[in-house]
């Protein structure tokens, strides 16, 4: 992946009144990546999207899109985004194509006739693009929202909670049309409070809480741990009791009983081969072997309860 930065925020920083609601907040945003603001509702996520897009005024900080500073180059900034924050709005009445036709009379940037035809087949909207709008499921809006967000070819994507109110189909294909858009190098910032989501759908991830960047890591790091380091695992054998006590004697902790045929350990990486040695050795057979992987909500509970313990001392 390409480590030049599309977006760099700098001590962002909003009050109203006399309280912070975003607290100088720095990150980056890599070129051809996805990466997600994560936070429960209320944690400032939307309003640094807001700063980002020029929609509201900062109290302090900085932000430069593809080498273009917010301030100093307002518009050129501009035109290196597209976003969609909250639902994306259109003409009901209108076909996706004549709504699409309108942005592109407003844009800034010359759009030619192929570029559009290009964006609708990128978001696969080429069947039901002379159709209206109003008859469009959720899940097609949203794609006409991308289609208009991107009908400019911005540097980068950005995009508040995008899938609210998408079924799980919906989300699926929403996630795989984001992918396919890093691939021809467009960069996206996407905030979400759905982990499970999330972690399917980011590279990396910042943890936003009360205003406050907390932490920041790949999504690699927190789903694959390194092979020093103990990892849960799941034995699936015939006979679990009788597994685990031929097993005791090698164990220090953390070996736990779940039903009839299966039981788990903590155990660094090397020690998996010599377990499952033993228990061949000792004529129990062994149907399967699984490494309990950390998901980004156990990341994201580890992390925010360490912070608040933090705070709480």
């Amino acid at each position: 992946m390409n480590n030049s930065s599309i977006l760099k925020v700098t001590n962002l920083t909003k009050k109203i009144g006399a309280k912070k609601i975003v607290d100088n907040v720095s990150f980056d945003v890599r070129k051809g990546e996805i990466f997600g603001l994560l936070g429960p509702n209320g944690a400032g996520k939307t309003t640094i999207i807001r700063m980002i897009v020029g929609l509201i005024n900062r109290t302090g900080g900085h932000v430069s899109i593809n080498g273009f500073d917010l301030d100093t180059n307002f518009n050129e900034a501009l035109n290196e985004i597209g976003a969609i924050v909250e639902n994306p709005e259109f003409y009901g009445y209108l076909s996706g194509y004549k709504n699409l036709i309108h942005y592109k009379r407003m844009s800034r940037k010359e759009i030619s006739e192929e570029k559009l035809r290009e964006t609708i087949a990128v978001v696969k909207l080429d069947a039901a693009i002379k159709q209206k709008v109003k008859t469009y499921s959720l899940g097609m809006r949203q794609r006409l929202g991308v289609a208009q967000a991107i009908l400019h070819s911005p540097s980068l994507l950005i995009l508040d909670e995008p899938t609210n109110g998408l079924d799980p189909s919906g989300i699926r294909e929403f996630r795989d049309h984001l992918r396919m858009l890093t691939e021809k190098g467009v960069t996206v910032l996407v905030s979400s409070h759905l982990l499970a989501e999330m972690q399917l759908m980011c590279d990396r991830f910042a943890i936003i809480e009360k205003g406050k960047l907390i932490y920041i890591e790949s999504m690699a790091e927190t789903t694959n741990m390194e092979a020093a380091s103990k990892r849960k695992v799941t034995f699936t054998v015939h006979n679990s009791e009788a597994a685990m006590q031929i097993i005791q004697p090698f164990i220090v902790e953390g070996m736990e009983k779940l039903n009839e045929q299966q039981f788990t350990i903590s155990l660094d990486y090397q020690s998996i081969a010599e377990i499952n040695k033993q228990l061949v050795q000792a004529d129990i057979s062994v149907f399967e072997i699984a490494s309990v992987k950390k998901t980004l909500e156990d990341r994201f509970l580890e992390i925010t309860n360490s912070a608040k313990e933090g705070t709480d001392k």
